[in-house]
């Protein structure tokens, strides 16, 4: 069972907004994009800084729509939240100790983006590093501590992630040396998402139950991003809002977010409220060399779902 309730009224208008996209953006192929939208109906249960027990959120119906929700597609950085989860998950288990550089480095990892940041988080969760190839023995067995972010997940037992993969660094340049044999000769072993899975795992947040409610503020903290061009990071490749879901939004909307991007896909994934409005969660990703160029696509997805939320 997914998280969400499908609902009639989101299906029409999911399906209104994609047929709208396409017509728009005609080189951006049935294929090329992924959305789920999950609409916070009142009472509203999330960003209440955790006012609910696990039990009880989980057990709160919520309406969403999906289009190609279980389509695993390469996540780029939006991977980061998983980390970001696991990071407090370890945390709160004592199997790891905070430090100063491990909470730069989530910092740097969440509001920046950097891979470099994300290179150290993953050796954290893992008890792992980079470096040259390793002997068969030795690499079998880094081989199996990389994979405890996966395992973590699995543990959960949410149906969203029994497809997913999360256990590789994000590079600038790519994989070289062990990290490169670890990718698979044909990177089948490449980080692999849904948009499904990201949902539930911002809903998760959101809704203040992920590992704690106090952690899950946290987490929010990090996300919280600034839709004011004046407050916009400077000197960055892509500040995470200017051509991603948050630059579709009326400037007095408030969202927290992690958005993903290569030369092949530009993804987002955020939680939006907008003024005296339902609260929702939208998670897309497109995928394709044209798509991950555009910084129009994503805005366009996000100003129609703000539109029809101000119309449920």
């Amino acid at each position: 069972m997914v998280f969400f309730n499908k609902n009639e009224q989101l299906e029409h208008l999911g399906n209104e907004i994609l047929e709208a996209t396409w017509s728009k953006f005609t080189s951006l192929a049935r294929n090329q994009i992924a959305l789920t939208w999950v609409v916070y109906d009142p009472p509203v249960l999330v960003n209440t800084g955790g006012a609910l027990t696990p039990d009880a959120f989980w057990n709160h119906p919520v309406r969403g729509f999906s289009y190609r929700g279980v389509e695993r597609t390469y996540p780029a950085s939006v991977v980061k939240l998983f980390y970001l989860v696991a990071v407090h998950e370890w945390l709160e288990k004592g199997m790891s100790n905070t430090s100063k550089e491990l909470e730069r480095a989530l910092r740097d990892m969440i509001v920046d983006s950097s891979n470099d940041a994300t290179s150290l988080i993953v050796d954290i969760l893992s008890g792992t590093t980079s470096g040259a190839e390793l002997p068969p023995g030795p690499f079998e067995t880094w081989k199996y501590q990389r994979h405890i972010i996966n395992r973590y997940y699995q543990s959960l037992g949410w149906e969203e992630m029994a497809t997913i993969n999360v256990c590789q660094k994000t590079w600038g340049d790519g994989p070289y040396g062990r990290e490169r044999a670890f990718y698979g000769e044909m990177f089948e072993n490449r980080n692999m998402l849904t948009t499904n899975a990201t949902a539930r795992l911002l809903h998760s947040i959101v809704g203040g139950v992920a590992v704690s409610s106090g952690r899950s503020q946290s987490m929010m903290a990090l996300l919280k991003r600034s839709l004011n061009p004046l407050e916009l990071p400077q000197d960055v490749e892509e500040d995470q809002v200017t051509g991603f879901l948050g630059s579709g939004l009326p400037q007095n909307s408030q969202i927290w977010s992690k958005a993903g991007w290569t030369s092949t896909v530009r993804h987002d994934a955020a939680y939006i409220e907008l003024p005296d409005q339902r609260p929702y969660l939208l998670v897309v990703f497109t995928e394709g060399k044209t798509q991950a160029k555009s910084r129009e696509i994503l805005p366009f997805v996000s100003g129609k779902i703000a539109a029809a939320v101000s119309n449920l």
